[in-house]
């Protein structure tokens, strides 16, 4: 393995991380509605979870048909 190929390895296992960060993120936020915890009602706390499970249950099926398109 040459040391450009090496680099890119790097630069795109630190990128990944870093949108897959970003993207959950966004996703929290959305689901909290921009609030912050301790200012919602049990309601918007339940719709904010259930919004995360949505979310996490999504990637899971985007990782599955990617491994089907193999």
């Amino acid at each position: 393995m040459d040391l450009n190929r090496i680099l890119n390895t790097i630069i795109n296992i630190v990128l990944r991380r870093a949108v897959n960060g970003a993207i959950n993120t966004g996703v929290n936020h959305l689901a909290s509605k921009g609030k912050k915890p301790a200012d919602m009602t049990p309601a918007e706390h339940a719709q904010a979870s259930s919004a995360r499970d949505l979310a996490k249950r999504a990637r899971k099926a985007a990782r599955v048909t990617r491994r089907l398109g193999r």
